[in-house]
């Protein structure tokens, strides 16, 4: 299996979310800026577990999917162990659903404003 992209994945996720949830076109009429839109999603999203799956704490619903998105991320692991304060050790005891969605929340809202700046300009 080739290393699991997680960046990549949470930004498709994103983006299947706002076109199912959003209506940029109304946002953009409304005078709104990017940065609102931004703002508004990282609240949204941070418990939607279509994204990171931390509304229920568990993005793939599977401990062995989990692993495998893990496996070759655990630099991404400490980073955002690190961002949040978090012991590694103490994540890892938690479990790989644990430690799959403290990447994707850690993560979150730099996708978002990449998908967002994407998807606002393609309009």
């Amino acid at each position: 299996m080739n290393k699991y992209n997680y960046y990549e994945s949470i930004c498709d996720d994103i983006r299947e979310y706002i076109g199912n949830e959003v209506d940029l076109n109304s946002w953009q009429a409304e005078g709104y800026e990017i940065e609102n839109l931004c703002d508004f999603l990282e609240v949204d999203l941070w418990t939607e577990d279509s994204v990171t799956g931390n509304a229920s704490g568990s993005y793939t619903f599977s401990t062995w999917k989990a692993e495998e998105y893990l496996c070759h991320n655990m630099d991404l692991l400490k980073e955002a162990c690190d961002e949040f304060g978090q012991d590694i050790g103490e994540a890892i005891e938690k479990g790989a659903e644990f430690c799959d969605v403290t990447i994707r929340c850690y993560l979150l809202n730099q996708c978002i404003y990449q998908v967002v700046k994407e998807e606002w300009e393609r309009r």
